[in-house]
């Protein structure tokens, strides 16, 4: 079987109860709309592709006839499937899709696109598909425009490798150098997090994780310093960027 081949997606491995706990759902709103433009009903059948522990899959629940969640990682399923029992869990991959041609009527994305080997998982996704099919791509993005979001990028800046290139030039530029011009929307919400809480959010980054004990120390020692000149809790802002990528197959 395929397994995702960058180095720092294994990292998760190692945080995946962290990452179920840490890390937010997408908004009500973004998930309606990926729906909408995906034609989603209770009658489709759709896969959740580079699942992780099912922050997209839990949304998609009730929403559509049935819910295919396929994850690599064996630790990031085995959170999804106790969060949420009603998906069919299965381990595999982008790049070889466990599943038969033409057997979904949507595939999703939730924060993993940028981790595929695209010249083997786009074929693999038109292979699934149905006739008409469409793919929804979504990712939660720290705030750029948020001026704490500047400070924590700064301090995690040190720790992002050079060859972490497809989220480093960022979302809108891979989704439109892979598909050209194709719907998309934002949103924004935040959480209110206290110094423990942005710890271990940052904690559950990649690269983050994959980094050394003294230099995951030396941020978090820096991170409660910046939570504290706040007021103890400071308001943890993202953006939503949603895309749908229609009639793919």
């Amino acid at each position: 079987m395929s397994e995702l081949q960058h180095p720092l997606s294994r990292s998760f491995e190692n945080v995946a109860e962290l990452y179920e706990r840490t890390r937010p759902t997408y908004p009500a709103p973004a998930v309606d709309w990926l729906v909408e433009q995906l034609r989603i009903d209770a009658d489709a059948t759709v896969l959740d592709l580079g699942a992780g522990t099912g922050k997209l899959t839990r949304a998609l629940v009730g929403r559509a006839g049935r819910v295919i969640a396929v994850e690599p990682g064996r630790e990031m399923l085995a959170q999804l499937a106790r969060a949420v029992p009603e998906a069919d869990a299965i381990l595999g991959a982008a790049e070889d899709i466990p599943l038969a041609d033409d057997s979904v009527d949507a595939v999703v994305c939730g924060q993993s696109f940028h981790w595929f080997r695209n010249d083997e998982a786009e074929p693999e996704i038109r292979r699934v598909l149905r006739n008409g099919g469409g793919l929804g791509l979504i990712w939660n993005l720290r705030d750029p425009d948020d001026v704490l979001q500047n400070v924590i990028t700064e301090l995690i800046e040190p720790f992002i490798p050079a060859s972490h290139g497809q989220e480093r030039k960022g979302v809108s530029v891979l989704v439109h150098d892979t598909f050209g011009e194709v719907p998309s929307k934002v949103f924004r919400f935040e959480h209110e997090l206290d110094a423990d809480g942005v710890v271990e959010r940052i904690a559950s980054t990649s690269f983050v994780a994959s980094a050394s004990q003294p230099k995951r120390d030396d941020l978090e020692t820096a991170l409660r310093a910046l939570v504290a000149e706040h007021g103890e809790r400071i308001a943890f802002r993202y953006v939503t960027e949603a895309y749908a990528v229609l009639n793919v197959a």
